[in-house]
């Protein structure tokens, strides 16, 4: 076990019956940039059994806060949904992904494109100063299939703008775009289709995009990335090839099967 840190979990919260969140104890070695991700697991006969999580705190703060699906059969998740306050986890040393600010290239806007639980690194990153020096306006929009899968949106909308270090930046330069494909909500339409039709620009009263100034990151489902990459290609938008050479956009190479 000595590829992993320890760490005890603080707490846990359900967003509803498929997705929740828990935070652990964080040991002082461990550094990340905002946005990548760690392995986190248990044991289990006496052999860790691990997954890749992105972190969704960010790198300043002293715990760490993950975003999960509940997979009924799934390995891991299927016991991980049942954590408590007190519980070990195991976490990799050593942080890794390629959905980060420095792959970028300077742009004006920065759009964030998410699906269900690849929401979790963006909650990273609108925590980071960073973010809001390197951009003038960022646009995190976030598609899932129902409004009860809107995890952070309360948070998003409300708390988070009164944030005690970045609440005047976030107030003026964040814009939240929550989206919903399977039943009536204020805003509806898969992220692609959006874009496509204009009706995101329409919505939020800004320009289509436009790769001289407009920079992109994306996380969700492997069809999700294929899709939404496609449609930045289609706009100009360069990919980072890969990690270290800045493009328009990134997306987490790790979890491209």
């Amino acid at each position: 076990m000595s590829n992993y840190l320890s760490a005890t979990v603080t707490s846990v919260h359900h967003w509803n019956d498929s997705l929740f969140t828990f935070r652990t104890t964080r040991d002082p070695g461990l550094r990340f940039v905002n946005g990548q991700f760690v392995m986190i697991g248990i044991e289990v006969a006496g052999k860790p059994l691990m997954r890749a999580y992105s972190i969704a705190s960010a790198n300043y703060e002293d715990h760490l806060e993950f975003f999960s699906i509940k997979v009924p059969e799934g390995s891991l998740t299927s016991r991980l949904q049942h954590l408590q306050p007190g519980d070990p986890l195991f976490i990799s040393r050593k942080p890794t992904g390629t959905l980060v600010l420095r792959d970028l290239k300077p742009g004006r806007r920065l759009f964030m494109f998410a699906t269900g639980t690849g929401l979790a690194p963006f909650m990273s990153l609108i925590h980071d100063p960073e973010t809001y020096e390197q951009f003038e306006k960022v646009i995190l929009v976030h598609g899932v299939r129902r409004a009860n899968e809107l995890a952070y949106h309360d948070y998003i909308e409300q708390d988070l703008k009164d944030h005690a270090y970045l609440g005047e930046q976030i107030r003026q330069q964040l814009v939240y775009y929550p989206t919903v494909t399977r039943e009536a909500f204020r805003n509806e339409g898969r992220l692609t289709d959006l874009v496509d039709s204009g009706k995101l620009f329409a919505d939020l009263n800004e320009p289509p995009l436009d790769p001289v100034t407009d920079r992109g990151m994306i996380c969700g489902s492997a069809a999700m990335l294929k899709d939404t990459a496609a449609m930045l290609d289609k706009y100009g938008l360069k990919i980072s090839p890969h990690s270290g050479v800045a493009g328009d956009y990134v997306i987490e190479r790790s979890f491209v099967g």
